[in-house]
């Protein structure tokens, strides 16, 4: 025990001293073990403090009250979780008559309407009460109109104290004033002082102070004084949009919130909250349709977890194993004079593992102390990302040591190959400088091909068979491995190339080849780096592929689309305007909708009145004939094979490629021939159809055996028969319809007995509008004050674009490529002063030394990226089949359950041939200009020992 101990205190010691004596090699080790440290640290304590205690998150949500009182469901009872608000049930969403589930018994067995609900029922007797409204306006800016919320409450008041925080300014305390939230101010331009007008009702107001919810940064909304703005905007009365905050003695019981679900109402009560009751105690628990999610971490994300930890762990210790090994050459004499004075092989490899340990801690605690000065100094900035701000500072010492822990592992670990090489030199070789031979190893290259063959096998089967994202991961870190056991033979492979270059080529790629135990690693380091760049940009290449294949546009390309609802068409007059004057439009089509006869719309029709139930609407009727038998009853009956033939039907089949961008128009839309421009498919006998009369129809089972099409007439969306037909002349369209489902001419409609309400206007364009086009666009939409009724849109087609991610990946990589190109040419170096020596002692240019270390290092550089390319598509391509898998047994799996979930998925891979580029051209050529510009080009003479 004590040899053992005081092995270990001799071995520290030297190891400080080495580390003091080469503070530049110390200091690049610290700093690559410490940026992982930092992240992880800083992480660490960012996530920690931004998870709320209790009585945070209820200081946020309720202020300082007992319990907030809020309407889910007047009068319909419901269940509730006791302290996730947003997980419950509600008994209207059991099978229930039609209009039940909203009614309460009142007096005399009759039932009550749930309009009659009185919040006073429900509210703790002798309660201090605190009630808050909401609503939301139209607010003009600028820049045009902001849908706003509408706060209505006392920020002063003792209940709401902690949900509010005044920033600037004044709370607003009469009528005409408002506070705004800063992110409010920011999209209006307005500010303290300023007035804004509210669109709708034409009232101004002025902004007395600023103020933020802690708990949601991003929220844009006005906060006023209770029933001075929301009863101007004459919304009508909803249970739903009002919250009391309750004060009692004792607090808010869970039996008391029980009896407020009862009637509707959910409770978020500070005593529940603060001690939960027993599941056995939840009623919601015990519903038999009530799934509890799962809280706990997927297992293939702990595999994936799991997976890039090992490969930071990895790319640590093969970046800083070179480093460690440049120690170990320069502490040759030292280790050998150990030896020599009865040192054994366990004290010289405690003498270099005590270097890890030693360049571990430091950067353990410089790791740690950046990563919480970083996270100090970057919290607006993080809390504006995540949305709300911090809690308390959290730390959890048991996990910042685990930290520091982690860290002395990776030092350690990076050092144990170079301790094990040290070890074993001979002690006469260690202390006359001489290099020895030492053969590689046979077993390593056998053992590489075999991870490499297991770990392409585990992650394509992983991937492909299976579905299984934790296969690939791990294959993939299999297959990485073996790469990286056979690089020192790929590397001696490298070297049978050098008798076709020149001499300072045949130079460098011999000495890589001839010093494998060096150059090995730096390459593997590399390879590591590459692999991960490589994965990620193939990966989000096959993304983007498969993105762009399934794209669905919801109009022709380049259509600009303006539409309203709920008013006339003259609304639309000022975006014509514009459209025609900044956008390089060509055809116009106006549409509109096609409605029920005048006599059968009594209620108002659908278009105007916006999904009234008392609203009429117009419906096709497919033809008894073309109805698919999967949509009638008994097809629970069918086989799956059966179901998978009546897929291929067409009958059953959504005959639907594109989007529904003309949807406004209804299913039935009545327009000119114009329309055909817009949509791609003015062909003549389109033409002459409509010029005769006919419906164009986009789905061919919507027309009987005798060319007609049927058109259902509701009065309102209760009736379950039509009141009323009309039978037309049909026409089948082939193209898509982009939400239509057939096409009538006004004369048509008129003479059919239909009714129209305008829809929209939809332009057809020379040329795809550019950015500059839409912000000219835009321009002339900033002068407007448009109402909330009109909308516009314009196809752009696909617009994804991963090209700055796959710079910065690339970048990334080159700077950790050239990071380990750099530690091995430096090695090289030092390990190859006495050929330099002889090289200039024979006369040899002194370039040769900028020449002999450029390509040294850029030959490292280009084996490490080339291997890596080929060890990152590995992942890459399991990943994407595995995703393909889930996407394809999901598809068979609702197909066999009769649904109609359009095309079989297809598997899409493409190369980031741009990041490949990047990375096999340009990191070997940076490597090689850096390291040549770098080295000095004269060397020191001095006489050989031997």
């Amino acid at each position: 025990m004590n040899k053992a101990l005081n092995r270990w205190r001799l071995g520290l010691r030297i190891a400080r001293r080495d580390a003091l004596r080469a503070k530049g090699r110390s200091a690049l080790v610290v700093a690559m073990i410490a940026l992982p440290i930092l992240g992880v640290a800083g992480a660490d304590l960012a996530v920690r403090s931004s998870q709320l205690s209790t009585d945070e998150w209820l200081s946020r949500e309720i202020g300082t009250a007992d319990a907030r009182y809020e309407v889910y469901e007047a009068g319909v009872p419901i269940l509730q979780h006791p302290t996730d608000p947003s997980d419950m049930w509600s008994s209207s969403w059991d099978d229930e008559e039609p209009g039940q589930a909203n009614r309460d018994p009142g007096e005399d067995g009759e039932e009550e309407p749930a309009g009659r609900f009185r919040f006073e029922d429900v509210l703790p007797e002798g309660a201090t009460v605190q009630e808050e409204r909401s609503g939301y306006a139209d607010i003009a800016t600028e820049h045009g109109i902001l849908w706003t919320d509408i706060q209505e409450t006392d920020p002063t008041a003792e209940l709401t104290r902690g949900k509010y925080t005044l920033l600037d300014g004044d709370w607003p305390t009469g009528p005409g004033e408002v506070a705004a939230t800063t992110q409010f101010l920011t999209d209006t331009g307005a500010k303290v002082g300023s007035e804004v007008e509210l669109a709708e009702i034409d009232h101004k107001v002025t902004i007395t102070g600023s103020y933020e919810l802690p708990g949601s940064l991003r929220s844009t909304s006005l906060l006023a004084p209770s029933d001075s703005l929301l009863p101007l905007l004459d919304r009508g009365e909803d249970p739903s949009n009002v919250r009391y905050l309750v004060a009692v003695d004792g607090g808010v019981s869970w039996d008391a919130v029980q009896a407020a679900n009862e009637l509707g109402v959910q409770v978020t009560s500070r005593a529940v909250h603060l001690d939960p009751p027993a599941d056995a105690d939840v009623p919601l628990f015990q519903h038999p349709d009530y799934f509890r999610w799962d809280s706990g971490i997927d297992s293939q994300a702990a595999a994936l977890i799991g997976v890039a930890v090992a490969l930071v762990v990895l790319e640590i210790c093969l970046l800083a194993g070179p480093a460690f090994a440049v120690g170990a050459r320069r502490s040759r004499r030292q280790l050998g004079l150990i030896g020599s004075n009865g040192g054994d092989r366990a004290q010289l490899r405690a003498v270099m593992l005590s270097s890890g340990i030693v360049l571990g801690a430091v950067a353990a605690v410089i790791g740690i102390v950046l990563g919480v000065i970083g996270v100090v100094l970057a919290k607006p900035f993080l809390e504006n990302i995540g949305g709300s701000r911090f809690g308390s500072w959290d730390f959890r010492w048991l996990e910042i040591l685990g930290i520091a822990a982690f860290a002395v592992f990776i030092g350690t670990l990076a050092a144990l190959i170079p301790a094990i090489n040290a070890s074993r030199s001979s002690v006469l070789e260690s202390l006359t400088g001489a290099k020895g031979v030492r053969r590689g190893s046979r077993a390593l290259p056998i053992a590489g091909t075999v991870a490499l063959i297991l770990g392409v096998a585990v992650a394509l089967v992983g991937g492909l068979s299976m579905g299984s994202a934790g296969m690939v991961g791990v294959g993939a870190v299999i297959a990485e491995l073996g790469l990286v056991a056979l690089t020192p033979l790929l590397v001696g492979g490298f070297g049978k190339l050098a008798r076709f270059l020149p001499l300072s080529g045949r130079l460098a790629l011999r000495d890589a080849a001839r010093n494998r135990g060096r150059t090995a690693p730096a390459v593997a380091a590399v390879l590591a780096a590459a692999a991960g760049a490589v994965a990620v940009a193939t990966m989000t290449a096959g993304i983007q592929a498969q993105e762009r294949a399934e794209y669905v546009p919801n109009l022709p390309d380049g259509t600009v689309a303006l539409t309203m609802w709920n008013g006339s068409e003259s609304q639309l007059d000022p975006l014509r305007s514009a459209a025609e004057k900044t956008l390089p439009v060509t055809d116009r089509a106006d549409l509109s909708t096609a409605q029920p006869a005048p006599a059968f719309c009594t209620g108002g029709s659908a278009a105007n009145l916006d999904w009234d139930p008392d609203a009429c609407y117009l419906e096709i009727l497919t033809p008894p004939e073309n109805v698919c038998p999967l949509w009638e009853e008994g097809s629970e009956a069918l086989s799956e094979q059966e179901t998978r033939d009546l897929r291929q039907d067409e009958r059953c089949r959504f005959n639907r490629s594109a989007g529904w961008g003309m949807s406004e128009a209804g299913p039935v839309a009545v327009g000119g021939p114009e329309i055909l421009k817009v949509l791609g498919l003015d062909r003549p006998e389109y033409r002459q159809a409509l010029e005769d009369g006919k419906v164009l129809v986009f789905d061919r089972t919507d027309i009987d055996s005798e060319g007609r099409v049927t058109l259902a007439q509701y009065e309102n969306w209760e009736q379950e028969e039509p009141a009323g037909t009309v039978v037309l002349p049909a026409e089948h369209l082939d193209g898509d319809g982009y939400g239509l489902y057939a096409l009538m001419t006004p004369q048509a409609a008129e003479e059919a007995g239909l009714g129209t309400t305008f829809a929209g206007t939809y332009y057809a364009t020379s040329d795809r509008p550019t950015s500059q086009d839409e912000q000219a666009f835009r321009g002339e939409l900033d002068d407007l004050v448009l109402g909330s009724t009109t909308s516009w849109t314009i196809e752009r087609g696909y617009t994804g674009d991963y090209s700055l991610s796959l710079l910065i990946l690339a970048i990334a990589a080159m700077v950790i490529a050239l990071g380990a190109a750099g530690i091995a040419t430096g090695l090289a170096q030092a390990d190859s002063e006495a050929d330099l020596a002889t090289l200039a002692a024979v006369g040899a240019a002194p370039r040769i030394r900028r020449t002999l270390s450029g390509l040294q290092c850029g030959l490292i550089a280009f084996m490490g990226v080339l291997l890596g390319a080929v060890s990152g598509l590995i992942p890459a391509l399991g990943l994407l089949m595995a995703d393909h898998r889930d996407r394809l047994d999901w598809w068979e799996r609702e197909v066999a359950e009769g649904w109609d979930v359009g095309p079989r998925p297809e598997l899409h891979l493409a190369l980031p041939w741009e990041t490949l580029g990047q990375l096999v051209v340009l990191v070997p050529l940076i490597a090689l200009v850096f390291a040549a510009v770098l080295t000095r080009s004269r060397v020191t003479l001095a006489r050989r020992a031997g």
